[in-house]
């Protein structure tokens, strides 16, 4: 007769004890991933993740910001170039709104202009998360909230926008490479796009496949080019009082419930 081995129950114990931590660590778990040896095979993983962002930027509060209060102001927000990239926040101001206001020029909005730490490209959740911040805490009119920006700024812009469509009542990017096969999620954004017919760095066209894209899914463009202008498209549109008038004239309806409230 086949005898059977008895396992030491203090060994089955160990056994098991491992087995556990092993489990809870992550390590091992019993069938979770098995696999056919020697072979590949289809897999998916789906995790939710958190991580940390910082940006330091620009805010320009305009006159008047606080007398009333209960007042909401509209809010800009201005994503700056590749050149003005880094730790030196004066860079932001080479343009744009913040130009605009450094040079003692009134605005009536809240303007933030954030600046992207070198070597590094404009991050849609960093920047939803800067507006989070900045609606907690100051009296910004989340019906009234404008995104703008050139080059690297008016790519970051499209995707901005693309990522969080219910968050902008108006975009204006300045001649900066988009995804026109995002154009679905933008198709009820007012959109405002400039570009130089000239532009070496970022070709008309990349404009002008956006604006085709935003017009086939019903969205009415508005699109300037500007015939003589090279690179340089955004010193003739931050510089025209229209752009800003226009902003004021478009708002969408505001949620009833704020992102951090």
């Amino acid at each position: 007769m086949k005898k059977h081995r008895r396992v030491s129950p203090t060994l089955l114990s160990l056994a098991l004890i491992s087995g556990l931590m092993l489990a809870s660590a992550g390590l091992w778990l019993p069938n979770a991933h098995a696999a056919t040896t020697g072979s590949q095979e289809p897999r998916s993983f789906t995790k939710e993740i958190r991580k940390s962002v910082t940006l330091n930027y620009l805010l320009y509060l305009p006159s008047g910001y606080g007398q009333d209060t209960s007042m909401r102001w509209p809010l800009i927000l201005f994503l700056h170039g590749a050149g003005e990239r880094g730790s030196d926040l004066e860079k932001v101001k080479a343009y744009g709104p913040p130009r605009l206001v450094s040079e003692g020029q009134e605005l009536p909005f809240i303007i933030v202009s954030p600046q992207a730490p070198e070597r590094t490209t404009w991050d849609p959740d960093a920047l939803n998360a800067l507006l989070d911040e900045i609606v907690g805490h100051y009296a910004v009119d989340e019906g009234r909230i404008y995104l703008t920006g050139v080059s690297m700024g008016g790519a970051g812009a499209w995707r901005l926008a693309s990522a969080y469509p219910e968050r902008f009542a108006a975009i204006a990017p300045i001649c900066g490479v988009g995804d026109p096969s995002t154009a679905r999620r933008l198709a009820k954004i007012p959109t405002w796009v400039f570009h130089g017919a000239k532009d070496d760095l970022v070709p008309l066209q990349a404009s002008q496949e956006m604006v085709d894209a935003l017009r086939e899914v019903g969205n009415a463009a508005k699109f300037t080019i500007y015939p003589d202008a090279g690179h340089d498209s955004w010193t003739p549109t931050y510089n025209n009082p229209a752009l800003f008038d226009w902003f004021l004239n478009q708002k969408r309806q505001a949620p009833s419930v704020s992102h951090l409230r």
